[in-house]
Formats: structure tokens, C-alpha cells, sequence
């Protein structure tokens, strides 16, 4: 005979464990008021998990395999002001290291805990993890709450209006998705107590050093510090300038500011949840009513938040979404498996001045405006290096701060013409782009500081600078910054060609392309490619003899 919840001991306990992973924020916290409401005692709870924090030594910059410093570094800054925030509460943030379900679990056999409180993770890691822990929770007579609240709407409603399947286009996401849910408003003026912690090995936030980076080296670390308290400072300053808010559209950002980014650069805080999704919806509704007039979605702020939206539950419908191998969504591309071009790419050693100092900016800052992160994904795969996109995806995923599952891998297919966009023939130029914003080279000389003397008609190609003003600019193209690992003209007409024949085996198959029918197309498309090189060699020679 099954017990009942209440006649369970493990269950039986009027405590609440609140278990933070994303989310981590006093205001708008779901899980945090249900779990504190009616608790005689409350124990706050942040897993430390290996699986993304243990140190890499073969990482290509510092950090673990899947995050870099600067994200880790943010996460532990968004942690120390949480539990300072929980402090004034009469709280604390108990900190344990492990794995995450397996230390959950543990805490509820040592704890006397009748509600377990985690906000609701739409990705494949943590739904996972999930539903061990709430398997425990449920046969051991807990009562478990997991409530959406990282993003604006639920996933799975949308999904169940769309009739079971993900809306595949933003027109139709927004028409079904509606209006959000407001933000809950409850104002602490303090939480129940932390209880008996028992044997459980509780620690406060670690700091890098702890976690075994305390010879890490890095000479600069991003600018932008974590927590909800800066989330919500910088939320303020951005909602002070209503016509900024009212007016702001994408396109129209500058992706080579960087003392003042053109953005809000709030996207770590939503990442981590420092920042709630709906309370900054809310407060841009709030300007948008004092305003005469304002943009509207795609490109307005609000249109921003839909995107978010959008990807997540993109993701969340479809399996596979993050690789392009049976993934039912993703076009099916031979792209290549180049490990020198991805590494110079990654490195910023491409030649290209504008790509390199956006993958500089990215590695010292772990962020970079969001046409930046067009142009480097675009040169990277379908514009001039044809390398897949899953590696630059697994670059972005571990470099930026607010690296983001589903946000992340929707971008890649986008901007590689995998899935969403599929106008392949329009790519962004490494050399013209970034000169319609900065035609002085500002940005490339702050990060490449090697040609912080090169005139500015040369900044953006310095290959075709003559050699006596290379030598005048301290920097010779091919010693001391690389020659271009390609020609644009010739790479990106060759991408083309590319994606043509990609597109047209996906078309004839139906979209269902075999690895074998993706052999027989890359070698065919190698095998053009070579004979095309050997054809430009050979005029190359009759042009020298002409």
C-alpha cells in the first residue's frame, strides 16, 4: 500500500528547499515565493556543478571545457549578490558542489523538506536532470513546484496551440503567443530561517581560485559585472532615456561602439536570470505609454524579447536542435571539417581586421553587439570559410557571457542558412561592413592594437597597403599580423556555389539527405573546387607571362 504524502517522514517536514540554477533573482521568482509562503524554514540552494565549472587545461583560452572565465566570473559575481541580497533577509545562499541532482537528492533525505521549488528548464541538460530529481521528491511525499518563469510564455502552450508542433516563423510565434503573464510583485521584508543543515557539506560562493583558476591567465576581463542588483542599475539607466527605449530598432545598432555599446547589453543578465523576462517587458511597456509614438515588433525591444521567446520554444519542439544530423529543421550541408581555418578564426588570425578584432573582443569580454556576432558567424560558415556551424556554435557557447542553449544554436542555423533564413546569396562583406560604422577603424585598433598605426584607407585591408607604408605603420602584413586566409571575392562566390548544390540535393530529397548522399555531394563540390583553383593558377600564370 502506498503511503500517503503526509504519513512519508522524508515528506513530512514544513521546510522548503529553493533550488537556483537560472533564475537567480529575488524579484519575479516564482519558485522563491511558493517555497518561502507558510515555510517554517528555508534553505536556499546553488549546486556548484563540475559538468560546466571544472577547470580545462586543454581549453583554448581559460576556463572549463564548456564555459569560459568571463562567464564563470559572471556567474560567481551574480551568486556573491544574490546571497547578499538573501542576507538582508535573514537568509543565506548555501552552497554545495557535485553533481546536481545527485546533491539535490541528498539534501532531501538529510533535510526535513516538504516542498521542493526550481524554476522550469526548457533545456535537454536540466530537463534531465529534472526529472530525477523530482522522481525522488514525488515518491518520497514532497511536494514539488516548477513553475515557468525564465521566459515570457510557456513553451509547451504554444506548441499545443500550434498543434503539437513548434511555430517555425516569428509572424507566427507572435500571433499565437499573445500577451504575458505580469510579474509577480511581492516585496520581502524578510524569508524564514536557513534550518538544521544535518552532514551536508554547505560552502559560501566560491571565488575563481577556489574553483582551481588561480593561475589562470587572462589580461582582461569583461567589463560588464554580474547579479541582479547590476541587472536592475542598468535596466534604471536604460528605461531613464524613454525616446532611446520608444525608438530603439535592431538593425539600425552600431556593432563597432564599444565604450558605449548601442545595446543594452542586458542579454547575460536575462541568460542567468538576474534579470526577469517579463518585469523588463513590463517596465517597456510602462515608457512605450508615456510615448507618442514607438517602434514595434521584430526590431523594437519588446521584438527582441519575442526573439527570445521564439528560439526558445523553436528548441524546445524539436528534437535534435542543437546539431544538424537529424535535426528535421536544418538544411543538410557538407560543410566542411577544417581545424586550421576554424582556429584562426577563433584565434582572430584571419587576416581580416574586422573579424579578428570582433573574436578579440569576444575572448577578452565574453560579449560583442549582436551584427558583430553576424558578421564573424556568416564569414565563418556560408560567407567565406564554408566550416560548420556547430563549431563555431561550440566557440560562442563557451566564450560568451550570455551564452544561451536555445538562442545560441537558433542563430547558428539562421546565420549559416540552415534553418529560418535561407537567403544564402546575401553575405556579410569582412571588409565593407564594419566601414559603413567606423570608417576610421576605431574598434579594430582598440583590439588589433598591432595596427593602431595603419592608415585608415588600409585598416579594413591591410594587405593592399604598399610595403613603405607597412613599414611606417610598425606592421608587416604576413610578420606581424597574417596575410588573409582567403579572398573574399573568390570564397564567397565559392560558398555560394556551395549552398546552390546543398540546396538543391535538399529540395530533390525532400529534406531527407543520407550521410552517404552528403559524401557523394562533398566530393563532388571538392572536386570543382580544386579543379577551379587549378584553372586560377594556370590564368594567374598566363597574366605574369601576358
Amino acid at each position: 500500500m502506498r503511503l500517503s504524502p503526509c504519513a512519508n517522514i522524508m515528506g513530512s517536514g514544513s521546510g522548503s528547499l529553493v533550488w537556483f540554477r537560472k533564475g537567480i533573482r529575488i524579484h519575479d521568482n516564482p519558485a522563491l515565493e511558493f517555497a518561502s509562503r507558510g515555510a517554517s524554514h528555508l534553505y536556499p540552494v546553488f549546486v556548484i556543478d563540475p559538468h560546466y565549472m571544472e577547470p580545462d587545461p586543454n581549453a583554448s583560452t581559460p576556463g572549463s571545457s564548456l564555459a569560459g572565465l568571463n562567464r564563470i566570473k559572471f556567474l560567481l559575481e551574480s551568486l556573491v549578490d544574490l546571497d547578499l541580497n538573501l542576507k538582508t533577509l535573514g537568509s543565506r545562499l548555501l552552497i554545495l558542489k557535485g553533481d546536481p541532482a545527485e546533491v539535490v537528492i541528498r539534501c532531501l533525505k538529510e533535510w526535513n523538506v516538504g516542498k521542493l521549488c526550481f524554476e522550469y528548464d526548457t533545456e535537454p541538460y536540466y530537463q534531465a536532470l529534472d526529472v530525477k530529481v523530482k522522481n525522488f521528491a514525488l515518491d518520497a511525499g514532497i511536494e514539488v513546484f516548477s513553475p515557468v518563469s525564465h521566459t515570457l510564455f510557456n513553451p509547451t502552450d504554444i506548441i499545443k496551440k500550434n498543434g503539437g508542433k513548434p511555430p517555425l516563423s516569428y509572424q507566427s510565434f507572435v500571433k499565437l503567443a499573445g500577451e504575458p503573464p505580469s510579474p509577480i510583485s511581492t516585496v520581502y521584508s524578510s524569508l524564514p530561517p536557513v534550518g538544521h543543515l544535518g552532514s551536508c557539506d554547505i560552502s559560501e560562493v566560491p571565488t575563481l581560485r577556489d574553483l582551481g583558476y588561480g593561475d589562470a591567465e587572462q589580461d582582461e576581463f569583461s567589463p560588464f559585472k554580474g547579479g541582479e542588483s547590476e541587472a536592475l542599475k542598468r535596466l534604471d539607466e536604460c528605461m531613464k532615456d524613454k525616446k532611446w527605449v520608444a525608438n530603439f530598432e535592431k538593425p539600425k545598432g552600431n556593432p563597432s561602439a564599444f565604450l558605449k555599446p548601442a545595446t543594452t547589453v542586458l542579454s547575460p543578465y536575462l541568460k542567468f536570470g538576474c534579470l526577469s523576462a517579463r518585469y523588463f517587458y513590463q517596465r517597456i511597456q510602462e515608457v512605450y505609454k508615456s510615448m507618442p509614438k514607438h517602434a514595434s515588433p521584430p526590431v523594437s525591444l519588446i521584438g527582441q524579447l519575442l526573439w527570445r521567446e521564439f528560439f526558445y520554444t523553436a528548441a524546445f519542439g524539436t528534437p535534435n536542435f542543437d546539431r544538424m544530423t537529424g535535426n528535421r529543421i536544418c538544411k543538410q550541408v557538407p560543410w566542411k571539417d577544417d581545424d586550421k581555418l576554424l582556429e584562426a578564426w577563433r584565434e582572430g588570425r584571419t587576416g581580416f581586421p574586422w573579424i579578428d578584432a570582433i573574436m578579440i573582443q569576444l575572448r577578452k569580454w565574453g560579449w560583442m553587439h549582436h551584427l558583430a556576432r553576424h558578421s564573424v558567424a556568416c564569414f565563418l560558415t556560408r560567407g567565406d570559410l564554408f566550416v560548420h556551424w556547430e563549431r563555431g556554435r561550440d566557440v560562442f557557447g563557451r566564450l560568451l557571457i550570455d551564452s544561451d542553449w536555445a538562442i545560441n544554436n537558433g542563430n547558428w542555423m539562421w546565420l549559416s542558412c540552415s534553418s529560418f533564413f535561407y537567403q544564402y546569396n546575401r553575405i556579410y562583406s569582412p571588409t565593407t561592413f564594419g566601414k559603413k560604422y567606423d570608417p576610421n577603424g576605431d574598434f579594430i585598433r582598440h583590439f588589433l592594437p598591432v595596427l593602431k598605426d595603419m592608415p585608415r584607407e588600409y585598416i579594413y585591408e591591410p594587405w593592399t597597403a604598399p610595403k613603405s607604408i607597412q613599414n611606417k605603420a610598425n606592421c608587416i602584413i604576413g610578420k606581424d599580423y597574417p596575410m588573409s586566409v582567403v579572398s573574399h571575392d573568390s570564397a564567397s562566390k565559392e560558398c555560394r556555389r556551395k549552398m546552390g548544390e546543398a540546396y538543391a540535393l535538399n529540395k530533390e530529397l525532400n529534406g531527407l539527405v543520407s550521410e552517404d548522399d552528403l559524401k557523394k555531394l562533398r566530393r563532388k563540390l571538392d572536386e570543382s573546387e580544386r579543379q577551379g583553383q587549378q584553372g586560377g593558377a594556370k590564368r594567374y600564370k598566363q597574366q605574369l607571362i601576358g
